[in-house]
Parts: structure tokens; sequence; C-alpha cells
């Protein structure tokens, strides 16, 4: 509080001598926009001209950003009386515990552009977390879109991907204008687009190339979500910070839309519209404070006692710690039999699941005993992976005589790829691969929830049958990888991460939603002071909550049965075992090992598979090991408009694979060697019209 009324009692010692100077009764006109991530201040004079503006990123910070941009502008345009609104969607709470009008944001711009763009045809605005499209049509309304639950294709996405790169926003933007080629990545969630960039990362390519993918997708995003068919007409009015900032977002629109720098209008100040159209509103006000007095009102210790009641806590996971250690000798654990490898009993029957960011292998003996099991991340790169794991096998075996391989499955995300790349007959649908898995443990098994790196797979089972599957789909909110990343930003391993949470009293509520609105959710909770084992239980809620509500849209736990089956590496943390447990009133069975169910599964497939064609000849785990062994280059398809960038894999016992095509047209992995894919559309046309 010290340093808030200091900052304050700066702004007025810095102001008087220019207040005396510049004695005026003109009312000012001012318009705070206080975003997700920014606050933008914006004075006009009593003629409505422009004297001062200012832009800054407040962390979460929001008080402190305020005294700096007050300060800012004061120095500019001296104490001067204004009225004042204030928008954006962090502004409503300063609004109303400050007794100050407040504007809607979007109605904010469209004054803005009916009073100074009555030529523009389209607005579009990208924020820190939520992008808008506003079409103008004469004699109607304007057509406003808005993005709901997911915040990809926003400034804070992007500032993720520049995290991950390591390199700043800006940094980006200049590299973007450096590429040559342009590669397909998911903007759609942020877990999502880490994987495809991992993906390019590990093929070599151009760091430029990727930058500009990277704002050829957020274009891609917001196009997809927000005009849903309404064509984009032009003059195209750009605003927000990313257009504003960012000239290579620009150019790929116009890129994308096909559109010359004429069609496009940029503001000299694109990122201040809603602070300006909020200006325009206060006019209507009658409230008159000199720009010192509504900082202060905003900033004092008086109105930050009026802040917003505390956020919602949740139950604590556990009471006490006697609870957690009673739970822990109680909890249902069901496992998969097992024994060492000196135990085994030959051949061994392999199963490998390529996920979409780690690798998992299990390998079974005659007994259907696990004799060994193993888990890496992918970085990228899965037939690197999965290479890995089976030259692991083979150090395992180092002081017995090593096992005949009876046969070997492949499951998950890489399935196909892995099969190319190690010469495999047998793939397995993971889903079916994990419901195999869950069998084993419990017969009577009436649901499984599988939760990985960046999907989530829920099977309701009846009378030892698949019922119903159901599946996340553009949203991997709340999944292992964003958890894994979080926990590995504050210095924690994914088992430190879950002690702490199981040690939470008051577990955050962080919603359900997209990963970056979580991750603001996660800076608010930080800023407010949260203990790191209250954001980590929050966390925890917020997976399961995830996949009850959002995936499974549950509205009775009883649905679930009396069986429910946990896989993925997800229920590796105990906290996120018992925040399931907790809503929905049930006790849930875990494997010890439950990220190696999917691999059990395929597991399970190649036994059957040596139990029914014993004919066949054995593998040899050591030619396994060295099979990877390849060369790739990139391709550019020519065979239609889509111009497919195609990577082409070639194995050493010379057959090849091909990953990026969107058709089999030109490059197929399918059918005799060299032989083109079919067209499923013209077969369809012959047989029905023949």
């Amino acid at each position: 509080m010290t340093q808030i009324s200091h900052s304050i009692s700066n702004i007025a010692r810095d102001t008087l001598t220019e207040k005396r100077e510049r004695k005026t009764s003109q009312v000012h006109l001012a318009g705070l926009d206080v975003g997700s991530t920014t606050a933008k201040l914006v004075i006009l004079d009593a003629n409505g001209e422009l004297c001062a503006q200012h832009y800054r990123r407040h962390g979460s910070d929001i008080i402190g950003a305020l005294l700096k941009i007050f300060e800012e502008v004061t120095a500019k345009t001296g104490n001067v009386p204004a009225r004042i609104a204030v928008t954006g969607s962090a502004g409503m709470g300063i609004a109303e515990s400050c007794g100050i009008p407040f504007v809607q944001e979007v109605n904010a711009s469209i004054d803005v552009v009916r009073r100074f763009f009555p030529q523009a045809s389209t607005l579009i605005d990208i924020g820190g977390e939520d992008s808008k499209m506003v079409f103008f049509s004469k004699g109607r309304p304007p057509d406003i879109r808005m993005n709901g639950s997911c915040a990809g294709g926003t400034g804070a996405f992007i500032d993720q991907m520049a995290e991950l790169l390591g390199i700043s926003p800006e940094r980006l933007d200049i590299l973007a204008g450096e590429a040559r080629r342009i590669h397909p990545i998911a903007s759609r969630c942020g877990v999502f687009a880490k994987t495809d960039i991992q993906n390019l990362l590990s093929r070599k390519v151009d760091l430029p190339d990727i930058c500009a993918s990277i704002l050829h997708a957020v274009i891609l995003q917001n196009l997809a979500t927000l005009a849903r068919g309404v064509s984009v007409r032009p003059p195209i009015l750009l605003s927000g910070g990313p257009f504003s900032f960012l000239i290579n977002l620009r150019k790929a629109l116009l890129r994308i839309l096909k559109l010359t720098e004429s069609e496009i209008l940029v503001p000299e100040s694109s990122q201040f519209p809603p602070a300006w159209g909020a200006a325009l509103a206060s006019g209507k006000s009658d409230g008159v404070e000199t720009l010192q007095r509504w900082c202060e009102k905003m900033c004092s210790p008086a109105a930050l006692n009026i802040a917003p009641p505390q956020r919602k806590r949740l139950p604590a996971l556990f009471n006490d710690e006697r609870e957690f250690l009673a739970w822990e000798s109680q909890r249902s654990i069901a496992d998969i039999p097992s024994a060492s490898l000196r135990e085994a009993i030959p051949p061994l029957f392999l199963g490998i699941d390529s996920g979409s960011t780690t690798t998992k292998l299990l390998a079974l003996d005659t007994a259907g005993r696990m004799v060994f099991g193993a888990y890496r991340p992918n970085r990228g790169n899965p037939v690197d992976a999965a290479g890995v794991v089976l030259r692991e096998l083979r150090s395992a075996c180092a002081e017995i005589p090593l096992p005949r391989i009876g046969a070997m499955a492949a499951t998950g995300y890489g399935e196909d790829l892995i099969r190319a790349a190690f010469n495999l007959r047998l793939g397995m649908v993971e889903t079916f691969a994990h419901w195999r898995g869950a069998m084993l443990l419990d017969p009577d098994v009436s649901f499984i929830l599988d939760i990985g790196g960046q999907d989530m797979k829920a099977i309701f089972v009846n009378e030892s049958s698949i019922q119903r599957i159901e599946i996340n789909e553009a949203c991997s909110s709340g999944c292992g990888s964003f958890i894994e990343g979080f926990a590995q930003t504050l210095g924690l391993s994914a088992e430190e991460f879950s002690n702490r949470a199981c040690m939470s009293r008051a577990p955050c509520d962080l919603g359900t939603r997209c990963t970056v609105f979580m991750n603001s959710r996660i800076k608010q909770a930080q800023r407010e002071k949260a203990a790191i084992e209250d954001i980590a239980a929050g966390l925890a809620y917020a997976v399961i909550k995830n996949a009850l509500y959002k995936v499974l849209k549950l509205r009775d736990p009883k649905e679930l049965g009396e069986h429910i089956v946990v896989q993925g590496g997800t229920f590796r943390n105990r906290a996120v075992v018992r925040a399931l447990e907790l809503l929905t009133g049930q006790t849930v069975s875990s494997p010890n090992r439950p990220e190696l169910m999917g691999a059990c599964g395929a597991a399970l497939l190649a036994r059957e598979h040596h139990e029914r064609n014993k004919s066949e000849i054995p593998m040899d785990l050591d030619q396994l090991c060295m099979q990877e062994e390849r060369r790739t280059r990139t391709l550019h398809c020519n065979g239609c408009t889509n111009q497919c960038v195609v990577t082409e894999f070639r194995f050493n016992d010379g057959h090849k694979y091909f990953i990026g095509n969107k058709c089999e047209r030109i490059f197929t992995n399918h059918g005799e060697k060299g032989a083109a894919g079919v067209n499923i559309f013209a077969l369809r046309n012959r047989s029905v019209f023949r």
C-alpha cells in the first residue's frame, strides 16, 4: 500500500508544475481498456482530438500497470480534468468497484469504426486471449463473431509458441519474414501446436519457416472459427496488439485472403480502438475528476478493499496426512501379473504404444506376465523413441540368454509409422488396446478413462463389450502434457508436483477451458498468493472436470457403473485419481503402471496372433533394434492445389513411408509398391451410377 501511495504522490509532484502552467477548464475524455494481458489508456481533448495514449502489458499486476500508465500520460497532458469510461475483459471489476461507467469492448470498437472508418466492411481484432470479427452491411446491424472456449489464434497463443522456441514474439515476427515454406501447424490448441512444432524441429526444419507457419496457423484459426462461411470482404480494419506489432501476421492475412495492402486499414495506433471507443462513450457520463484523482480511485487502498470476493476454492483432496496415508494403503490397485526377465518363459510378446508425446513398450511372456516395461518421451521423433525402448529391453537382457520374440504389435498415434519402421504386421486401434488391457485387470470393468499427453478416451463397457467411445476432439485442455509443462516451469518433477497437490487444503478453481485461459487463471492465482499445492490440486480437479463435463457431458456419475479403471500417464498423478473418486463418488481401480496399458493391449494381440500362427518364424531382438535406421527427405507434391509438403522415410530394407500427404494420389503407404491410392469418391460414383 505504501508503494501505491508513493507512486500516486509522484504523479502529483511531477504534474504540479505543468498544471500551474496549463490552467484549463476544458474537460478531456479518457478511455481505459484493461484486457486479459494488457492495459491501454487514451486521452482526447474536448474537440475529440488525440492528446495522449499509452499501452502496457500488465502481467496480472493491473494496479502496478495503471500507476505507470497514468504517470506516463499525465507527464504529457498535465493533470487535466476528464470524464472516463472503462472497457476490456478485466475492466468490469474496476468499473464496478470504483463507480466508473463500463462499455462493452466490441461496442466500443464498433463506435470507432462507424465514426472514423465508415468504409470498412470487416473488423478483425486479435487480442491477448480473445479474437473478434465484425461484418458491416448497410441497413443491417453489425454481425459480431467472438471466440468462445478456445484461445487458439490469439496473442497469448503466439506468446506461448515464442516461449517454446526460446525467442521473443518480436523475434518470431522478424524470423517469419525470412521464411521460404509454410508447414501445417494446429493453432486450435496450444498443446497440439507444441507437438507439431516439436515434430518440425526434429525434422530440422528452418526456424524462420516454423515462425511463419505459426503466424499462418493463427490467421487460419481465426478465419475458420469466426468467419464460419461468411466472406471476409475488404476493406478490412485490423485491430489489436498482435496486428499492431507483428508485421508478418498482417502479411499472412494478406497472403491467405489474396488481398493487397490497399484493401486493409491499419490505423497508426491499431491496438487502441476499444480504449478510443471508451473515451468517446465517456462524454455521456456526468462524473468529472482530474486524471490524478481517477488514478487514486482505481489504485488507492480503499479501492483495493472493494476488490471482488476471493476466488472460489474446491474441497481438499485429503483433509490431513492421516487420511492421505489411509487412502494410499487401501486404494484399489489392479495390476498385471509380473515376473523378472530371468524368470520369463519365452518367447516374449511385445506391445509398443506410440503416443502423441510418449512411447511405451511392454513385454509379456508365454504365461501372460509382464517381464519388462519402458516409458520415454517422443520429443517429436516417435521412431527414435521406439528404437530407444527396444534397445533398453536388449540391455536388460545382457546377463541372460537373449529371448526369442514371438510377435510384436503397435498401437497409438504413431502406429502406422512404427509398423513401417520395424516392418511389423500387427497393429491395433488404441481404444481397443486400452479396452483389452482393462479387461485383463478387471473382467467386470464398466468404464475406462484413459488420459494421455494430449488426448483422452472414455470407453463405456457393457457385458465385456464396448458400448460407446468418447474422445476429446479440438481441445487438449487439462491433459498430461499441460500439467507436466507447468510442473517443469516450477522446477518440479511430475511426482513432486503430485505429492504437493495431495497436501493442498484449499485447491484453486482453475476452470476446464482452453490451456491458454487456464494459464491466465494460474497466473491470477499466483498473483493472489495461492500456494503451489493449491494450484497443483486445482489442476488435478481441472483434468477430471474437463473429461467428465466437457468430453463426456456427464449428468449422472452412475452412468459410469461400479467398475471404473483408469489408464494413461496422467493417472500416475495420485491427485488426479483422487479427484476422480471425489467427483464421481466411486472407488477407482488404477494399475501401478497406468501409462503402459495401451502397450499391454497390443502385447496381448501379439500373443494371441502367435498362438494362432505358431509356424511363423520368431523375430530377432537384435534385428529389431537395428531396423529403424532410416534416411529422410522432404518432397513437395504438385499433384493438386494443396501443394503438400511430404516427408519420405526410406528404411534400411528399402521400403518407404510418407507423412504429410493429405491424400494418396501421388504418395501412398498402402497397396502394391509404388501404386497410387484409390480415389474413393470416383470409386463410389462408378459403383453407384455404372
